[in-house]
């Protein structure tokens, strides 16, 4: 022991204290430098735990099953196809097959004076000159006459030819359907004249003198038709005279 007392230990004299080391410490973890390093560290970022208070609350469905909610308003069929299925017009009118405009163009053709409507007539209605022609073949037929071939070649023809006529003479220009239209519809005086075979013989005074007629009244309304829808004041006679020409193959065919 007696050694240990002797012992001398030499320390070096520094200016190091405990409270500059307790205040080192304190300033960098308390607010030196581990919070300047990660102060701008977000942890909000990170995909852990997130306490139930920040989560936001849901609405809680009230709906009961296989029963919809009273919010909730079904599309009716209608909406996609129209507001209401009584106001589209009717299936024939979207066929383009209008009894009334028939019967007017009847009228215009049976009342050969009577001024024609341009609006209605210039329209390519095939219904009307459909039925007379299959009435024109069905007197002949009954005459013992199958022309069935003739009166729809003819026809053909005829249309063609009045087609480019009308389209060199007129401004306004026409369309096939709408001369194939007129000159069906003026046909109806000519099964007046087949009917007539059917009775007598047309070959005679009588027959000429009543075929002559009904030629001009055909071709006396189809010009009026025409230069009304086309407007073509003055121009009736011209108009005419190939209408006759096509109208009195018809009635060859019903005399002879």
């Amino acid at each position: 022991m007696s050694g240990f007392d002797n012992f001398n230990t030499d320390f070096y004299q520094t200016s190091y204290s405990i409270d500059d080391q307790a205040q080192s410490y304190g300033g960098d973890y308390a607010g030196g430098t581990y919070n300047k390093q990660y102060a701008g560290y977000d942890y909000s970022q990170q995909g852990g735990y997130v306490p139930p208070e920040m989560m936001q609350p849901q609405q809680p469905y009230t709906g009961q099953i296989f029963q919809p909610t009273q919010t909730y308003t079904p599309s009716s069929p209608q909406s996609f196809y129209g507001s209401n299925f009584e106001d589209e017009p009717p299936l024939l009118e979207e066929l383009g097959i209008n009894f009334d405009h028939i019967w007017q163009k009847t009228l215009t053709v049976l009342h050969p004076l009577k001024a024609a409507d341009g609006s209605i007539m210039n329209e390519t209605d095939m219904a009307g000159p459909m039925v007379f022609c299959l009435a024109f073949g069905a007197t002949l037929l009954l005459a013992g006459k199958i022309q069935f071939g003739y009166v729809y070649g003819i026809s053909a023809i005829g249309c063609l030819g009045m087609f480019c006529l009308l389209n060199l003479m007129s401004m306004t220009g026409v369309s096939f359907g709408c001369v194939a239209s007129v000159l069906g519809y003026c046909l109806l005086p000519m099964i007046i004249l087949s009917s007539f075979a059917i009775v007598f013989s047309l070959q005679g005074m009588m027959g000429v003198i009543l075929a002559a007629g009904i030629i001009g009244w055909c071709s006396f309304s189809a010009s009026k038709i025409f230069i009304s829808a086309l407007a073509m004041e003055g121009q009736q006679l011209l108009v005419a005279y190939p209408c006759a020409l096509l109208y009195g193959v018809f009635a060859l065919i019903s005399v002879f």
